[in-house]
């Protein structure tokens, strides 16, 4: 059986997903840090999508499958293009964690300049505006009307992400998180004024399915999604948005420094524009996204020091160098807020 599942899963499939016929094949289509995903075809040639946690190294609060099922199923009748949810099983017993099973859209991951080395220049242009709609779309659900308003808290979204970060560093056994502390206070104390909506918390095109000529077919990898602010899903968004020429690595590698992307001013324009938000806020949040990615690296780092992720194509050491830079340059954004 493919690592990750066990053999009680073509059962539970054959029982509980309608139409699926056995004999399944299964073939891993990304994992390792995230969640895992594999491609499941039946016996008629069928293909659909399963996803389970990772096997090992999971900290508490991640990877929670129930989350994503939840958003998925809340997201699918509205204009947000999701895969469509199809089975979800909550019992640990059958394949060692809970999983579950959606449509398989077939589309490009933009996920480095690789993937879009054979696009045309007008794709390009596509992608990055339908993403920027895409976005704007999700920021314009009412988390009431499709059944996720009860996950709103009484504390705000910043203040919540700053407390559950800085958390998972120190139970990660980050070697040295003090510039990681000094940042969190700077940003604790800088907290701007939040709204409220669906935050994605991982948007960007390695999330997200595309068609030959740039169309966003889904958004995948909901594990991170919440009620907050949504600026921080385009201070996100932003803060991965590499350009030809940019000194300071993105949060999260990406395709966008080929020709024909948009550039970043015209990106936060674009959101501007099609959400009818303020965005004067954005440089705070594109500060906390760059401490947040410095927050996920250093658990990342750790872990694999541990002995706890498997192989990794970079030395824990290099893992360390790409946690500081990102402090750093958080580090830096937050004095900017001050400066501007």
């Amino acid at each position: 059986m493919t690592a990750g599942l066990d053999a009680a899963v073509d059962d539970w499939l054959a029982a509980h997903v309608p139409g699926l016929v056995p004999p399944l094949t299964f073939d891993v289509v990304s994992g390792g840090r995230s969640n895992l995903t594999y491609r499941v075809t039946d016996a008629d040639g069928t293909v659909r999508a399963l996803r389970r946690p990772p096997t090992g190294g999971v900290l508490s609060t991640a990877h929670d499958m129930s989350r994503e099922w939840r958003f998925l199923t809340a997201l699918a009748p509205t204009p947000v293009p999701v895969p469509r949810p199809l089975a979800y099983c909550a019992d640990p017993s059958v394949t060692g964690a809970e999983f579950y099973v959606m449509d398989f859209v077939d589309g490009t991951v933009g996920a480095d300049r690789d993937a879009v080395r054979d696009w045309p220049a007008h794709a390009r242009r596509r992608a990055g505006d339908h993403l920027v709609d895409v976005l704007a779309d999700l920021h314009r659900v009412d988390p009431e009307a499709v059944g996720l308003g009860d996950l709103a808290r009484p504390r705000g979204y910043v203040e919540r992400q700053l407390h559950r970060w800085r958390r998972q560093v120190h139970r990660s056994g980050a070697p040295d998180p003090k510039l990681l502390d000094t940042v969190h206070d700077a940003l604790l104390a800088r907290v701007p004024a939040q709204s409220t909506g669906i935050v994605h918390g991982d948007f960007r095109p390695g999330n997200l399915s595309f068609a030959p000529d740039g169309t966003v077919l889904a958004v995948f990898d909901w594990e991170l999604a919440t009620l907050g602010d949504p600026l921080a899903d385009l201070g996100w968004l932003v803060s991965t948005w590499e350009e030809p020429g940019d000194t300071l690595p993105p949060t999260t590698a990406g395709p966008t420094a080929a020709p024909g992307f948009r550039t970043r001013a015209e990106l936060v324009d674009a959101y501007a524009k099609a959400s009818g938000r303020d965005v004067s806020d954005l440089p705070y949040y594109v500060a906390f996204s760059r401490w947040r990615s410095a927050c996920i690296g250093a658990g990342v780092a750790a872990r694999f020091a541990a002995g706890v992720m498997g192989e990794n194509e970079l030395p824990v050491e290099e893992l360390n160098r790409q946690v500081l830079r990102q402090s750093e340059a958080a580090h830096d954004a937050v004095r900017d807020l001050d400066r501007s």
